[in-house]
């Protein structure tokens, strides 16, 4: 079966390649085009065949039929007025090749990429709106100078400069031998400044990996061209910008962003390289010519940041036209300035020096203090940006009354300090034995996690908190179930069924508790890494060792509240390091790794060059150049019907058709959370007026959705638009009891099976039967069609 699969698959894609001619036969077909939402799914189970053919696309993403539908439009159209079905599976975009488990490491800059998408809804606000944009990006680029800063301090400062230089260390790891000046009986490599050239590979290395992650798919997904079409007046009535000639097609400010984080990770390993030795030439007595050398490289060091904060700042996203310009000088001078100035750091920092020794550790407090503080403060201008924005206009469903976007900043912000401070912490404990023996990582660090134990408490509070909300919730729908499934006969319910029922409700329900939890939990963060940072700062001391000498009940606390972090952020290190090899390994951990990305990958990198790639800068383009060519080579009736993110991607495809293919295309959407995550947490681009336009613009449109989908809901427009388009919800149970059409207990559903309910293909037919022309009347678009 499979290699007649992949007979078919082959003469498949062959065959699509070839234009359809518009025919009799094919002048009233129908084609319902599915698309997948997250987790993935086969062609064979979308399409309820295990004969599918592939009929255009690549390994990567593709178009599927069934072989019996493979020469549809060469056959007389069937009487019955059913639909050729195809389906777009689309999963490998985010769970392919075991590569996708270095993307964990990227878990940081995805978080703040999706705060700058979740900015309020602004009309003539062009200003604030670049100054919101602005302020992620820096955001972002402190994440990429923190994630190099703690490769600096594990590789650096805690293994060179520490461990090597420490006897004891140094004998207890033999690796270590030939950098330690008691162990070589002072080798070459001994030195401070060549141990720490050496080391200084690894933090460079990690800078070039995240550049090639970026680059290679920065070729596979930015690089696909979006369809273009001629304007047309009806283009002025979109109110998103998904609509724009140019949003799916970032690939200019990648590339700028990319040149510059990378010349910002390079010098921050090069500061980090030169710091140490510049420190030691200005003491008195130190030699002129080094002390002169490490004020020039400071110079050039201040004149590549302030390049890259340039390069930041200059250019936000072109989303008006196609912008197919490349900043080639740019892209190659900023990367390459960086790495010779590194290399040069690297000449100065080895060259020999009589009596310097390492103790102590680098300067590692003052980096990190100063990267909290810078983040801090462009949370709270962001902040204010944003309400601001939100003032001007404001719209009662937005999540947290337009604060989404800080608040998740704020958490990218403690995801890096955590994953930041989570490694430096494993490697001094494992470098460091039974302790004693070197001076351990940054107190700013050791506060940061100090402060995680409180963190939790609250989260177990917001838990226990939704667990009561749940069990009230649960009261409330036991009723409503009971009134539901009421058949009349007067017969006792089951009420294990009835519970079951109703809990599954209360818990899809929780989904609209989200923008509370995530409130508290970031305004908390915020509040307790600021008192981390003003802790290390006023005592330069861990908690434990601070608090010595106070009450016995405060000393207990700090002293429980250290250890305790240190072994959660420990441990919480592990978990990130076995999931990541796992899904490494194993391709089902991989999938369920796919589902994260599959949310928070949807939109293009704005903010951050090293996050995931978006794969709807494949997956949206693949979708509009079908639909497109598909409708103008036959003349045909097309319905898009996707499910959960499938209904994402289907509305953003259906945006970038031109207004006049638009309205030759029916919208059919289930489990959806278009307006239910999507409207209230990005409500400029999913907001009551997007979505209304999308109503007026497609022929037609109908959503389904459960009270047990804790993902999907309705699409609630305003006005009669409402009815128009959202179904009453679907039973869920299909049915209560044993019936005949049900002999058998019938699921409760929630998220999956949206095509097991009859509605579906009730609702599919009627949105076919509005796309088909009244008789003596032309098809939509049956003359007069242009290329698209």
């Amino acid at each position: 079966m499979e290699q007649a699969q992949e007979r078919a698959s082959k003469s498949g894609a062959n065959d699509a390649a070839r234009p359809l001619e518009k025919t009799g036969a094919t002048s009233g077909i129908a084609l319902e085009l599915l698309v997948h939402g997250v987790g993935g799914a086969t062609p064979e189970k979308m399409l309820n065949d295990p004969r599918t053919i592939r009929v255009t696309g690549d390994d990567t993403a593709a178009v599927f039929r069934r072989v019996d539908d493979a020469d549809a439009e060469d056959r007389p159209v069937d009487p019955d007025g059913a639909p050729v079905r195809e389906a777009y599976v689309w999963c490998n975009l985010t769970s392919g090749n075991g590569t996708r488990a270095l993307w964990l490491l990227l878990l940081p800059f995805m978080v703040v990429n999706l705060a700058h998408w979740m900015r309020p809804t602004a009309r003539n606000r062009p200003g604030t709106v670049r100054l919101y944009g602005l302020l992620v990006r820096l955001a972002g680029l402190t994440l990429t100078v923190l994630l190099v800063a703690a490769a600096c301090e594990v590789a650096l400062d805690l293994t060179a400069w520490q461990c090597a230089g420490t006897r004891a260390c140094a004998e207890a790891h033999s690796w270590l031998g030939f950098l330690s000046p008691t162990e070589s009986d002072g080798g070459w490599w001994s030195e401070p400044g060549r141990r720490l050239a050496l080391a200084a590979v690894v933090p460079a290395a990690l800078t070039g990996l995240l550049w090639f992650l970026s680059r290679r798919t920065w070729s596979a997904y930015e690089s696909q061209k979006p369809l273009t079409h001629a304007p047309e007046a009806a283009d002025d009535n979109i109110r998103t910008a998904l609509g724009r000639p140019g949003f799916w097609y970032g690939r200019r400010l990648v590339a700028r962003l990319r040149a510059a984080h990378t010349a910002a990770g390079l010098l921050t390993v090069a500061a980090a390289l030169g710091s140490a030795a510049a420190r030691h030439d200005r003491e008195p007595g130190g030699p002129a010519v080094l002390e002169a050398l490490a004020r020039l490289l400071d110079v050039a060091l201040i004149a590549g940041a302030v390049a890259v904060v340039w390069v930041v700042c200059r250019r936000g996203r072109s989303e008006r036209r196609l912008d197919k310009e490349l900043d080639a000088r740019l892209v190659r001078l900023l990367p390459g300035g960086a790495l010779a100035l590194l290399l040069l750091t690297a000449v100065y920092a080895g060259w020999s020096r009589p009596g310097w020794r390492s103790t102590g550790r680098l300067p590692g407090d003052t980096t990190f203090g100063t990267l909290a503080l810078l983040q801090g403060l462009l949370v709270l201008v962001l902040a204010v940006v944003a309400h601001l924005l939100y003032r001007a206009h404001p719209d009662p469903r937005a999540a947290m009354r337009g604060f989404a976007g800080p608040a998740v900043a704020t958490l990218a912000c403690a995801l890096g300090g955590v994953m930041s401070g989570g490694v430096s912490q494993r490697v001094a404990d494992w470098l460091d034995g039974t302790g004693g023996t070197i001076a351990g990582p940054p107190v700013l660090l050791t506060w940061q996690a100090s402060v995680i134990p409180a963190v939790l408490l609250v989260v177990l509070g917001l838990v226990g908190w939704l667990a009561r909300r749940t069990l009230q919730l649960r009261r409330g729908e036991l009723e409503a179930v009971e009134r539901d499934y009421d058949d009349g006969s007067g017969e006792r319910m089951d009420d294990a069924r009835t519970r079951r029922i109703a809990s599954t409700r209360a818990m899809a329900a929780l989904t609209d508790r989200g923008p509370r939890i995530l409130g508290i939990t970031s305004a908390v963060t915020l509040l307790l890494g600021a008192a981390a940072l003003a802790g290390a700062q006023l005592t330069d001391d861990t908690p434990g060792d601070a608090s010595h000498g106070s009450y016995a009940i405060v000393q207990g606390s700090a002293e429980t509240a250290q250890a305790l972090g240190s072994w959660l952020i420990g441990v919480g290190f592990l978990l990130f390091v076995t999931w990541g090899r796992r899904a490494y390994k194993d391709a089902s951990a991989r999938r369920t790794i796919g589902i994260l990305w599959d949310v928070g990958t949807f939109w293009p990198r704005a903010a951050h060059p090293f996050a995931p790639p978006c794969y709807a800068e494949r997956a949206v383009p693949d979708l509009t150049w079908r639909m497109a060519t598909w409708t103008e080579e036959t003349g045909g009736r097309l319905v898009i019907s996707g499910h959960s993110q499938g209904s994402v991607l289907a509305a953003a495809a259906a945006w970038q058709l031109k207004p006049s293919v638009r309205k030759r295309v029916a919208l059919l959407t289930y489990g959806s959370p278009l307006e239910r995550l999507y409207g209230r947490w990005f409500p400029a681009h999913f907001g009551p007026a997007a979505l209304t336009s999308l109503h007026h613009d497609v022929a037609c449109w109908r959503n389904l959705y459960r009270l047990t989908d804790p993902i999907g809901g309705p699409v609630h427009l305003p006005g009669d638009c409402g009815p128009e388009v959202d179904r009453a919800p679907l039973k869920d149970p299909l049915a209560y009891g044993r019936t005949k059409e049900h002999p058998l207990p019938a699921p409760i559903l929630g998220h999956s099976d949206y095509q097991a309910d009859p509605a579906f293909a009730e609702e599919r037919e009627e949105l076919l039967a509005r796309l088909r022309p009244r008789e003596g009347v032309p098809a939509q678009g049956s003359s007069g069609r242009s290329s698209g």
